[in-house]
Parts: structure tokens; C-alpha cells; sequence
């Protein structure tokens, strides 16, 4: 399987084959979060959208036993290419995003979920911009996050989201809320738009998601956690 070798801090050296997403800004963003939470050898972790598993294998790195979701063959077969290539056991399966897991209960899910506002309402079903479009709102994926994650964690277990302020934080901590997983804003970093957003900023502008001028994007995590 071609691919390149990217390398993205300590413990981060991935293999990246054509068309899986590699790690990125937001990527790393939520790495920082999840080395803030307590996980060790026992925890339960769910990466749902795992593309590389680089975030996969770094709470594999502190012992955590892990399963890692993506739609894409390539990036399930990325996945157990560099786990393997880490010596790191990681479960990768490849599915419609919370479906390989229901009926299992895990004390922290991760996801780094397609979440850019497109011009077209049905995200692609070929070609990398599955990585990110999410219609119109950008929230295709993430309600569906939303409404499944409290199924499948234990009392307690936390939801570690990551996604952009075009699509709307407030929406997002209201629908945690709702689900029962009170949720709060732990990180926030804005970072120069990239191709993609700087190639839609007409359209962004036209329907209100940024201003004029508006050159960086607002990037969040979301803690939510179910009640003990």
C-alpha cells in the first residue's frame, strides 16, 4: 500500500497512504486532549473516524485497549499498518461511524468527524472530501455523534469532540445536553483556513459563516461526560 511517512511530534510517525486522512491541526488539537485524560492499561476507547489511527494509537501508547472505526478500507487498512508498524494492538473495523460498536460500552470516545460546510448538501460518497464535507451546516455527522455517543459509554465515560465553530458550537453542547452528556468547551485555536476553506469563501460569506475578512478558522474541543 503506497504511502508517505509523516511525522507529527513524539510517538506520532504514521504511514499515509493515498486518499486517508493524515494528521492535522485539529488532529493534533484533540491529541492534546486526550493526553489530559486518565487512561492507562483497563480503559475502553472508541476512535470513531480514525483515518491514519493516529489518534488511535496514541491512547494505545498508555495501554489503553482501543477500537478504531472508519468508513474507508484504506484507512482501516492504515490503521493496522501502523499499529502493527508501532507493535501497538488496536482494533480497526471499518463501518457507518458508531454502528461497529453498538452493544459495547467504552469509558472514552474520541472523533475527529467530517464537520466543513459545503455547497452540497449530501456529502461525497468517494474521494477525500468524505474527510470533511458534512452539507450545508456541517453537521451531518456530528448530531448523529451527538444522539449516539451516551449508548455507548459507562457511567462516567467522557465524549472528546473536536470540530469547527462554522457548524456551530452552541448547537452541539444543546444536543449533548439533551442526549444526557452535559458538555463545556475545554480547548479552542483558530488556524489559517486551508485550501478548502479558502476556496469556498464566497459561498461562506454568502450564507453568513464568516465575515469579510475573515482568513482563520475557530477550531473547539467538546468534553462531554455521562453521569456516574
Amino acid at each position: 500500500m503506497p504511502g508517505l511517512i509523516g511525522t507529527y511530534g513524539e510517538g506520532g510517525r504514521v504511514m499515509l497512504p493515498r486518499g486517508v486522512y493524515g494528521p492535522q491541526g485539529d488532529t493534533l488539537l484533540l491529541r492534546e486532549a486526550l493526553e489530559r485524560e486518565t487512561v492507562g492499561a483497563g480503559t475502553t476507547v472508541l476512535d470513531v473516524g480514525t483515518g491514519s489511527g493516529f489518534l488511535a494509537l496514541a491512547a494505545a501508547r498508555r495501554g489503553a485497549r482501543v477500537t478504531a472505526v472508519d468508513r474507508t478500507r484504506r484507512s482501516v487498512l492504515a490503521t493496522r499498518l501502523n499499529a502493527a508498524l508501532a507493535g501497538l494492538r488496536v482494533e480497526a473495523v471499518r463501518g457507518d461511524l458508531l454502528g461497529p460498536a453498538v452493544g459495547r460500552r467504552f469509558d472514552l470516545i474520541l472523533s475527529n468527524p467530517p464537520y466543513v460546510p459545503a455547497p452540497d448538501a449530501v456529502p461525497p460518497l468517494r474521494g477525500p472530501a468524505r474527510a470533511w464535507d458534512a452539507g450545508h451546516d456541517g453537521r451531518l455527522i456530528i448530531d448523529r455523534l451527538c444522539d449516539g455517543a451516551a449508548g455507548l459509554l459507562r457511567p462516567g465515560g467522557a465524549l472528546l469532540l473536536v470540530h469547527s465553530a462554522l457548524c456551530g458550537v452552541a448547537a452541539t453542547l444543546e444536543r449533548l445536553e439533551r442526549a444526557g452528556l452535559p458538555a463545556e468547551v475545554t480547548d479552542r485555536r483558530s488556524v489559517p483556513f486551508g485550501p478548502v476553506l479558502a476556496s469556498r469563501r464566497q459561498w461562506l460569506l454568502d450564507r453568513g459563516l464568516i465575515a469579510p475578512g475573515d482568513d482563520k478558522e475557530k477550531l473547539v474541543i467538546i468534553r462531554a461526560q455521562r453521569a456516574e
